[in-house]
C-alpha cells in the first residue's frame, strides 16, 4: 500500500472535544466513564457519554439530518479547525476530488426508537417527521458530511461492527492509491442509544464498573460514543503522522465470540505489516483492540503474543474512552497519531492488575518514548471481522 498523509485529525469523545483535550487526559491517565444516566437507560453499567450533544444545533440547510448521531458528527467536526482544513483540501484538488469514507454501527438507531414511541396508535405507523433514509440509514453519516461540505466525489458508509472505522482508512487509501480521489474525510461517528445498551447487556458483555481491559478481574465493556476524523491525502503531502499499511481479515468464527487463539487477529496485523513493509521489531506501540471481556481480552492477547512476543509496548485506551463500537477504530487511530507526535506510549485507565496469562508488554501506566516511530492500531469487530492499521512518524 502507498502511504497516505493524516494532514489533519480530530477526536471528540467522553474526554472532551478535540485533540489536546485528549491528549491531556491520555498523559494524566484520567477516564472520561460515569455511571450510566442516558435517557431512559435503567442498567447498572458505565459508559462514555459526550457531553453536550442533545444541545447541538444543526445549520438549517442540514436539519434534515438531525438525530443524535449526526449532531455528533457536526460537534466533532467543530474541532481542531478540522472543517477548515477540509475546505483546504476541497480547493486544491476540486469537491469531485475529495471522498467521505465513515464508519457506524448503529447510525442513528436512537433516532427510530424515540420515533417507536410515536407510533399511532391505531395503524402502527410512525409519524410523518421521521426520516430514516437521513438519520437511522448507516449512510446517513457520509450522506450528512458530504452535504455539509458540499463534496462530490466518492462516498460510502462501512458498518462492520467494531472495526468498522478502522476499515475505512484501508478502503480510502486504496482509492487514493488508484487515483480515483485526491483526498478522502475518513474517520467514525457511534452515538449512545438503547438498542446498543440493553443489547449490549442481555449479551452479558458490559461491567458494572468502570471497564478494565487486560486485567486480571475484568468483566465486560463500557460502552461509549466518539466522533473522530481524519483527511487523508497522498503520501507526499506534508504531514506529522502517515498511515503505512493496512492489514483486513475475516475469520468467521462466531457471531459474537472471537477465535480463542486470535488467528484473524494474527492475520490482520501480519498482513498490517506486509502492507507497510516492516517487520515486527519496527512497531513501537501497539494500541490494543482491548474492550476488557474475558474472552476478547485472552484471544487478542494470544494474538499478539504469538507474533511479538513481549517485545512491544502495548495498552488499551478503552478503559478512558468506553468502547465506542463502530467509531472505536478511527478514535485509535487518533490516539496513535498523538503518540506518534508527543513521542509518549499512552498507558490503560482503569487496569489495575494485568492479567500474567497475557503474556504481552501490558502497559498501565503511559510512558515517555523517545524514539517511537511506529504504532500499530487493533480493531476487532462481531463476526470475525478484523484490521489492523499502522500509522508511522512523518518523516520515518
Amino acid at each position: 500500500m502507498q502511504a497516505a498523509s493524516l494532514t489533519a485529525y480530530t477526536a471528540t469523545s467522553c474526554l472532551g472535544r478535540g485533540v489536546a483535550a485528549h491528549a491531556q487526559a491520555l498523559r494524566d491517565s484520567r477516564s472520561g466513564l460515569t455511571p450510566c444516566r442516558f435517557e431512559t437507560v435503567d442498567l447498572p453499567t458505565w459508559i462514555g457519554e459526550v457531553a453536550g450533544v442533545d444541545e447541538v444545533v444543526l445549520p438549517d440547510a442540514l436539519s434534515g439530518f438531525d438525530c443524535r448521531n449526526n449532531r455528533l458528527a457536526w460537534l466533532g467536526l467543530q474541532q481542531d479547525g478540522f472543517a477548515g482544513r477540509v475546505r483546504e483540501a476541497i480547493a486544491r484538488h476540486g469537491a469531485g476530488r475529495v471522498g467521505v469514507f465513515l464508519g457506524t454501527s448503529t447510525s442513528g438507531v436512537l433516532q427510530t426508537e424515540l420515533a417507536y414511541r410515536e407510533r399511532d396508535p391505531v395503524t402502527g405507523a410512525l409519524p410523518a417527521h421521521f426520516l430514516y433514509d437521513s438519520t437511522h440509514n448507516v449512510y446517513s453519516v457520509s450522506a450528512f458530511v458530504r452535504a455539509a461540505f458540499g463534496l462530490q466525489g466518492m462516498a460510502m458508509s462501512l458498518s462492520s461492527a467494531c472495526s468498522s472505522s478502522a476499515k475505512v482508512f484501508a478502503a480510502a487509501a486504496r482509492q487514493l492509491q488508484l487515483g480515483t480521489i485526491d483526498a478522502a474525510v475518513v474517520g467514525g461517528v457511534d452515538s449512545l442509544c438503547l438498542t446498543t445498551l440493553y443489547g449490549f447487556a442481555s449479551l452479558q458483555l458490559t461491567s458494572p464498573e468502570p471497564c478494565r481491559p487486560g486485567d486480571a478481574r475484568r468483566d465486560g465493556i463500557s460502552v461509549g460514543e466518539a466522533a473522530a476524523f481524519a483527511l487523508l491525502e497522498r503520501g507526499d503531502a506534508p504531514a506529522d503522522v502517515r498511515l503505512l499499511g493496512a492489514g483486513e481479515s475475516s475469520d468467521a468464527h462466531h457471531m459474537s465470540a472471537p477465535h480463542p487463539q486470535g488467528l484473524g487477529a494474527q492475520r490482520a496485523m501480519e498482513a498490517s505489516l506486509r502492507s507497510a513493509g516492516l517487520s515486527v521489531a519496527d512497531i513501537g506501540y501497539i494500541n490494543l483492540h482491548g474492550t476488557a471481556t474475558p474472552a476478547n481480552d485472552a484471544a487478542e492477547g494470544q494474538a499478539v503474543a504469538a507474533l511479538f512476543g513481549r517485545g512491544v509496548p502495548c495498552s488499551s485506551t478503552k478503559g478512558a474512552t468506553g468502547h465506542t463500537l463502530g467509531a472505536a477504530g478511527a478514535l485509535e487511530a487518533v490516539v496513535c497519531a498523538i503518540a506518534l507526535s508527543e513521542a509518549r506510549v499512552p498507558g490503560s485507565p482503569g487496569t489495575q492488575t494485568p492479567d500474567p496469562a497475557i503474556a504481552v508488554d501490558y502497559r498501565v501506566q503511559g510512558a515517555s518514548a523517545p524514539g517511537l516511530q511506529y504504532t500499530l492500531s487493533n480493531s476487532f469487530g462481531f463476526g470475525g471481522s478484523n484490521c489492523s492499521l499502522v500509522f508511522g512518524k512523518g518523516d520515518a
